[in-house]
């Protein structure tokens, strides 16, 4: 065989996938693995593609087997490990090799290792990668960050093995060096909060209108055929419609309502709160995940207070059901409304210049937020150019105008009702604060000024001003 245009380290689940992904494709590709049988397993496994993949037991051999320079794609885990794989490659690369790190990685240890390799004649990618295993293997989304000129040498491979949406590949350069994996971080902050705004909807479903499983899930999915048409709502129709194979009960009800986390959420919430952009709803989706996990002390809270069956909600059903798929839609704008306006102002602060309406194409399909609505999205930042926000864009401020009432009227149901909306709930107030031209800061000013004489601006004059309020505090 010719020698490999590319090279993976890390047959995991998702290097594994991505490696028959690019064969699949056309492109050769060198695989090694520390563990040298797991290379022996893969490329047993391979079957056809096995003409396509160069296995190596060696770090050198690896290294031979690509054409120069060589891009290499590190598929571990984040962390100490890329760090650790990538000093083992310095002494087998040439100047000009790229090293790809395409794993969850903290963007700003992206820019660290990109400065670290920068006098040392390897280059350094940070690439975000979404889509799950699925989209590894068959097309995923993938956002690059690093120099244009990495980016040209791997570019055929990487949009060819990206995902298609209507032939157009969901892959892009984005930026210098930590822009791909930031962007990929904001990518799960809003797959956290949709996630979790669609887990309130569900848990109003389910314990609101006293619905089954399977038929929550068949509203979801006709859900899926309008406005709310998405990957996370196709699969969550599927989830509620699926039984537990042992004991024969909807499996959603057999799972302990106890969420994990890798951290992308919480990266995503600290970003943004380092760059001073309101994301409320990415805090509470994250601050939920995080409750949910004290699941013996939620259990003893509920004892000790009694809850007891919480009050259903009465009503026109399907009157009810159209204002859950409204306030769902008004929350999903207003989280992505958060999410997009923390990339812009990274964009700003790190002279990155992120192409949004890219980011929205590139978002079309493949990823995990894939939907209809990312398309509108982008012709929004298209049309409107330097868009302060995107609920700002006209054909959003129409769609909020019809939704918002529809998520008010939710909450407030959900609020007499008992039960718990943190994601929806900050989604609204999120937008109520943006709209509202006179707010109550001014109140908080006064205050600050007479605890710790910080002083405060005037409606009618520059500069900054003290209170009358003397030496108190």
């Amino acid at each position: 065989m010719e020698k490999a245009e590319i090279g993976l380290i890390g047959l995991g689940v998702m290097g594994s996938n991505l490696a028959l992904n690019i064969a699949e494709k056309g492109h050769p590709v060198a695989v090694f693995n520390r563990t040298t049988s797991r290379t022996g397993s893969f490329f047993k496994a391979a079957g056809e593609l096995r003409r396509m993949i160069v296995p190596c037991s060696t770090l050198k051999e690896f290294a031979a087997s690509i054409r120069p320079p060589r891009p290499i794609i590190i598929m571990v885990s984040a962390g100490p490990a890329v760090d650790e794989q990538i000093a083992a490659l310095r002494s087998v690369l040439s100047s000009g090799d790229i090293v790809i790190d395409a794993g969850n990685a903290n963007f700003r240890d992206t820019v660290r290792r990109f400065t670290d390799l920068k006098d040392s004649g390897l280059t350094f990618i940070g690439m975000g990668v979404s889509g799950g295993e699925e989209g590894a293997r068959h097309g995923p989304s993938i956002m690059v960050g690093g120099t244009r000129d990495a980016y040209a040498r791997v570019e055929k491979v990487l949009t060819d093995i990206s995902a298609k949406y209507e032939g157009e590949p969901c892959a892009a350069w984005l930026g210098p060096d930590g822009a791909g994996h930031f962007v990929k971080t904001i990518h799960n902050g809003i797959e956290y909060a949709d996630m979790q705004m669609i887990a309130e909807i569900y848990g109003v479903l389910r314990d609101g209108l006293g619905m089954a499983p399977k038929e929550i899930g068949g509203v979801f999915a006709e859900w899926n055929k309008g406005r709310l048409n998405s990957y996370l709502i196709e699969i969550t129709a599927k989830v509620l419609a699926a039984d537990d194979r042992e004991t024969g009960r909807p499996m959603v009800d057999m799972i302990l309502d106890r969420a994990g986390q890798k951290g992308t959420g919480k990266w995503s919430a600290i970003e943004a709160q380092t760059l001073g952009v309101s994301a409320t709803a990415i805090e509470a989706a994250v601050s939920a995940r995080v409750l949910s996990s004290l699941k013996t002390e939620r259990l003893a809270a509920e004892k000790a207070y009694a809850l007891g069956d919480l009050p259903k909600i009465s009503g026109d059903r399907q009157e009810i059901l159209r204002d859950l798929e409204l306030a769902l839609f008004a929350g999903k704008i207003a989280a992505y409304a958060q999410g997009f306006a923390v990339m812009e102002a990274a964009s700003k602060q790190f002279d990155w210049r992120l192409p949004l309406p890219t980011i929205a194409k590139i978002w079309r399909a493949g990823c995990i937020i894939r939907s209809q609505f990312l398309g509108t999205l982008a012709e929004a930042f298209q049309e409107s150019g330097e868009l302060p926000n995107l609920l700002m864009a006209p054909a959003f401020i129409e769609m909020m105008k019809e939704a918002h009432p529809s998520l008010r009227r939710i909450l407030a149901r959900a609020v007499e009702s008992g039960l718990p909306m943190p994601a929806l709930s900050s989604a609204l107030a999120y937008f109520d604060s943006y709209r509202q031209g006179r707010g109550t800061s001014n109140l908080i000013q006064a205050q600050r000024d007479f605890f710790g004489a910080h002083g405060f601006e005037r409606i009618d004059a520059e500069g900054a001003f003290h209170g009358p309020w003397g030496m108190g505090g």
